[in-house]
């Protein structure tokens, strides 16, 4: 009987283990789309989703993603491939959900054209700041995209609050301050109503909005289709016309190319070559943006593409600053996979640091121009502080900071500079005492005259 007793024990144990191997075999469920209340100031009455991927990142990027009047967060959750986007790069997306007009994002009333209006871009603003604090959103890789209405507040978060928004993508869409008043706003109703202004009037709009505000610009990404009969594409110059000022480009682009068939691409890019604007007309589309493949276009240009999504504290190719000691902040570092520079050894460059102080505060651009015969491919970029100097957030470059020395990464869409050319990027950064330059730089190790 004791044999028996033991040997059914076993038995049972074997099939314990068996069924708890297969149990734990399972894939892990799939993250679902969560409503979130009490998230903060809401003036527009909107709701708020929130989609965070299984293998979310430590410190997330965040897109706003806006749907189409008429429609719901649930509903471009899940008409578009942002969530699948983010289960593979590991950033968290808001899906809110209007109430107005039809469900429509207010894009017309006086309080929607002023920073702190009491509507839709406030609530907006409080769901950007709840995935914040809750989820741990890295407040320098926040981006806005949405399509129609969403398209339209795409448009006027990036003007309202600059700071805020790294980039857009507006899908069909007009630029800030185009309906003056809710009468003018029709959906459906196949008018243009935002046509011939200057660019110069349009940029004034977006610079209105903050007065005191010098820059950094969100870079912006235009789509529309040009058979479109809800939002006629001639909304799509004035939006260009809108951005190209803001940024101080000219009307022309500086590269025109067909990324896919009936897909016509205009970029304008500064003269370090950074592209800060680029339009999309895609050739016979109505009204039906994003689709297949665009949100990933979207997000490319975000910067969100340039690794694969890990839940380890190392920041991404597109992240800012980390202020923890990190052995990759180390000039002596080899650069990230992202970089691969080219030429790690005997760099020949130029550095040009212009810095604009104020208070305890400052910004600063740093242009590099690549002096030698062959191009780089993949940038870092190193100094050392001889002050006290802090940098807190940074575009166009992936920085990192350990102690008075600072590591510059170029991001997913600018790791080339070509023989003769240049790129740049910029920084905001606190101090104390005096704000000195610092008296060298190296790019890929090897040192820079300075300019």
């Amino acid at each position: 009987m004791k044999r028996l007793l033991t040997a059914l024990a076993c038995a049972v144990t074997a099939v314990l283990c068996a069924v708890t191997a297969l149990v734990s075999a399972q894939p892990a469920a799939a993250a679902t789309l969560t409503e979130v209340t009490n998230f903060g100031a809401n003036p527009g009455n909107l709701r708020m989703y929130v989609y965070v991927p299984n293998n979310v990142q430590q410190t997330p990027a965040i897109v706003l993603a806006m749907h189409t009047c008429g429609g719901s967060g649930p509903g471009f959750y899940s008409s578009t491939e942002f969530a699948s986007l983010a289960d593979r790069y590991g950033f968290i997306v808001i899906y809110p959900s209007a109430s107005k007009k039809m469900n429509c994002f207010d894009n017309w009333s006086d309080a929607s054209k002023v920073r702190g209006g009491q509507t839709d871009p406030v609530s907006l603003m409080s769901m950007v700041t709840y995935v914040e604090q809750q989820y741990h959103g890295d407040p320098n890789r926040v981006f806005a995209t949405g399509a129609s209405s969403g398209g339209m507040m795409t448009n006027a978060m990036l003007a309202l609050y600059p700071e805020v928004f790294k980039a857009g993508a507006a899908f069909m869409g007009v630029p800030f301050t185009c309906f003056p008043n809710e009468a003018a706003y029709s959906p459906g109703g196949n008018s243009a109503p935002c046509v011939g202004k200057t660019a110069q009037q349009w940029g004034d709009a977006v610079r209105n909005a903050n007065p005191t505000y010098r820059g950094p610009w969100p870079r912006m990404q235009l789509w529309h289709g040009t058979s479109d009969t809800v939002v006629a594409y001639a909304e799509l110059e004035e939006e260009i016309k809108q951005w190209t000022n803001v940024h101080g480009l000219s009307q022309t682009p500086t590269s025109t190319d067909t990324p896919q068939s009936g897909w016509s691409r205009r970029r304008y890019a500064d003269s370090t070559g950074a592209v800060k604007v680029e339009a999309y007309s895609i050739q016979g589309a109505g009204h039906s943006l994003p689709m297949s493949g665009m949100a990933a276009v979207a997000i490319q240009f975000f910067g969100l593409t340039g690794s694969s999504p890990s839940p380890s504290p190392s920041p991404s190719p597109s992240a800012t600053v980390s202020p923890s000691v990190s052995p990759s902040a180390s000039p002596s570092a080899s650069p990230s996979p992202s970089a691969s520079p080219s030429n790690p050894q005997g760099a020949s460059c130029r550095i040009t640091y212009r810095a604009n102080s104020w208070g305890n505060g400052f910004t600063a651009d740093v242009t590099i121009t690549n002096t030698g015969t062959a191009a780089v491919n993949g940038w870092t970029v190193t100094w050392t502080w001889p002050g006290n100097q802090q940098v807190t957030n940074a575009w166009n470059a992936g920085v990192t900071q350990s102690g008075a020395q600072v590591t510059a990464r170029n991001v997913s869409y600018n790791p080339a500079i070509p023989a003769g050319g240049s790129t740049s990027f910029g920084f905001q950064a606190s101090y104390s005492g005096s704000n000195t330059a610092p008296a060298g730089f190296a790019l890929n190790g090897a040192a820079c005259t300075i300019a």
